[in-house]
Parts: structure tokens; C-alpha cells; sequence
């Protein structure tokens, strides 16, 4: 608060005063160009390997959404949340349902409603409406859970992912239930997926810089302390757990347009945890941190799977390979000597811009 109070002084109707202003919105804005110009130059290296190697990029960048939107609200208020994934489920179905052709609804699920079986929009459309639905039930069901805190609010977050497995993998007619919905349109690409990414951070980032992020860190760092001057700790969880759920929508569209086929167990336990480990081994006080803990997770788990593939040795015609299941173990090793020496992450809650500047000793 301190910095941002700073900041109003020195915006006097002076020369040096608009400077400094300008400097820093600069400096705070050089975060967000770092991270998307390093999501562009993944894209683009991307480019240069084959369909296998673009295909596991999009994946990540696909993840890295998801995990952006889990930071929104976890990062910022420092309370475990489990139901990003069931935000990405209801997501992911309502930009199926809208956006799959009539004759594929018909096959795939004869007793849609009938409105609902004639819709068609656009994928764009699509995604928006995804984001927007999983932002509508985070709204509904968010006002009771932002009032619980600690091992309350992760129970709570947690039977929410149950509910929205349970409901949509019965709900036969709307959704198929537990077999596999097909027919989606699968339209994300290596730049669909780069863009949707860059908006998520860039999304994240200026809702960072809002005051009512600001309000709702102090909080994170001193409930009773935040409540004492006056912030309003409910209203602005439920807008963090709201935005994130919306962003987190949206990637749900981006998995489930990407792989062209849904199934419900795609959305439980198993990409929890998996975001989760991404957000905490990044370091889940930092926007660079999520960024961070995306990128270096997908290449751990890239290069385990081909270790338990294996991997020919040339000219021993012998093959390198781990045990099956090494993958899973190696990242939950990782994820707890993170926790147990260096417990803010591989970034220490840091943004990008903090690393140059203490490289330059600024």
C-alpha cells in the first residue's frame, strides 16, 4: 500500500513527477511482458519440432491456463482451493454442448433439450460462454465458502469437485455421463492456445495490480489484522474465486477443444494435484511462479514418459528406460523437497522483473 500511496504523490503536475509515474507503470507492466513474450517464444520454437513435440507445447500451454486461473484466487488469498478442475469440467461441457454441429448432438446425445440440441456457435463464443458458465455456479456456490478459512475452505473446495464429477459423469442426457462425448470441434492450435494463455496472464496480472487484490493479500498475510482495517475479506475472495473461475472455465473449453473428445474422469483427481504441484513448485504467490511451475512440470513429465517409454542407446542397441509409474513418483518427490527447502517455490513468491533488477543490484 505503501508503494501505490507513493505513487499517487509523486503524480504531482510536475515534470519529474510524471516521469517517475511513467516509470512505474513501466516497471510493474515489465512482469507481464516478460511472461507473455516468453509464451511466444515457446510458441515459436515449437514450431521448429515435429507434430509430436507442438502437440505436448499446446498441452502445456493448455495447463498453463488452468493453472493461472487456479493463482488467481489460491495465489492471492493463500486459501487451498481443489475445484479449479470442476470449473474446467463445466467449462469444457457447456463449450461442447454449444458449439458441437446438430447432427454430431443428435448421435452423441439424442435427448438434448431441444434449444440446447440446435445451438451452434462459435468457438470463440464458445470459450467465452465456458468461462462465463463456470464463473456463474463460482458466484452462486462461492458466497457461503469464502466465509470458511484454512482446513474448512479445502474440505469445502474439495467436496465441490466431488459434486460437479458426480452431476455431470449421471447427468446422461445432457452430458453422455461416463462415456466419452465426441464430435467437438478441435480447433486449438499452437497460437489458439499461445493467445489463450497470454490473455490469461495478462488477465491475472492486472487483476494483481487492482486494489481489490491488494486487499485480499493483506488478508492472505493477516486475516484478523485485514479485518481490523476495514477489508471486506468475503467480497473479495468470492471476486478472486469468481475471475478464477472463469479463466479456469476457459480452459476447460481449450482441453476439451484440443483433444476433440471429453470424458469426466479427465476432470478429477489426477490434473488436481497435477495443477496444484505446478502452482506450489512455481511458487503460488507469484504470477511468475505459476508461469514457472507450469513449464518446468511439463518438461519433468515429458522427460520421464519417454524415460519409461524408453530411450534407445545408439550403436549398443540397448534401450534406457524406467520403471513404470517413475513419473509419478518423481513428481511428488519434487513437489516435497520443494515444500521442504524452499517452501515459496522455485521463484520465492518473486516476479520476473524482481530477478533482473537484482541481478542489476537495483
Amino acid at each position: 500500500m505503501t508503494i501505490v500511496t507513493s505513487s499517487i504523490a509523486e503524480a504531482a503536475p510536475t515534470g519529474s513527477g510524471s516521469h517517475t509515474m511513467l516509470r512505474d507503470i513501466i516497471g510493474r507492466s515489465a512482469t507481464l511482458f516478460i511472461l507473455a513474450g516468453a509464451v511466444l517464444l515457446i510458441v515459436l520454437a515449437a514450431h521448429l519440432g515435429d507434430i509430436v513435440l507442438q502437440r505436448r507445447v499446446i498441452f502445456c500451454l493448455v495447463n498453463l491456463v488452468a493453472v493461472v486461473g487456479l493463482y488467481i484466487f489460491m495465489g492471492n488469498s493463500g486459501v487451498l482451493n481443489f475445484s479449479s478442475v470442476g470449473f474446467m469440467a463445466i467449462g469444457a461441457y457447456t463449450s461442447a454442448l454449444l458449439t458441437m454441429m446438430p447432427g454430431m448432438k443428435a448421435t452423441f446425445l439424442p435427448d438434448l433439450p431441444a434449444w440446447l440440441a440446435a445451438a451452434e456457435i462459435s468457438p470463440l463464443a464458445g470459450a467465452f460462454a465456458a468461462g462465463g458458465m463456470a464463473a456463474l455456479v463460482a458466484l452462486v456456490v462461492g458466497w457461503p465458502l469464502m466465509r470458511l478459512s484454512g482446513i474448512g475452505a479445502g474440505i469445502a473446495t474439495l467436496s465441490l469437485l466431488i459434486i460437479c464429477y458426480i452431476v455431470l459423469g449421471n447427468w446422461n442426457s445432457v452430458t453422455g455421463g461416463q462415456q466419452s462425448l465426441m464430435g467437438l470441434k478441435a480447433y486449438v492450435g499452437l497460437w489458439t492456445s499461445g493467445l489463450w494463455a497470454i490473455a490469461a496472464i495478462t488477465i491475472a496480472f492486472i487483476y494483481q495490480e487492482t486494489r481489490f487484490a491488494i486487499a485480499l493479500r493483506a488478508s492472505r498475510e493477516d486475516e484478523v489484522a485485514a479485518r481490523a482495517s476495514g477489508i471486506h475479506i468475503v467480497r473479495e475472495r468470492l471476486i478472486a474465486f469468481v475471475l478464477g473461475a472463469f479463466v479456469a472455465g476457459v480452459g476447460g473449453a481449450l482441453f476439451g477443444h484440443f483433444l476433440g473428445t471429453l470424458r469426466v474422469e479427465n476432470f478429477y483427481f489426477d490434473p488436481t494435484f497435477l495443477f496444484i504441484s505446478m502452482l506450489v513448485v512455481g511458487g503460488m504467490r507469484s504470477l511468475t511462479g505459476a508461469v514457472a511451475g507450469t513449464v518446468l512440470i511439463s518438461l519433468l513429465t515429458e522427460i520421464l514418459r519417454l524415460l519409461e517409454v524408453g530411450i534407445p542407446l545408439p550403436g549398443t542397441g540397448l534401450t534406457l528406460a524406467a520403471a513404470s509409474g517413475l513419473g509419478d513418483v518423481a513428481l511428488a518427490a519434487v513437489m516435497l523437497l520443494i515444500i521442504l527447502f524452499r517452501p515459496q517455490g522455485i521463484t520465492g513468491g518473486r516476479e520476473a522483473i524482481e530477478f533482473f533488477r537484482r541481478k542489476n543490484g537495483n
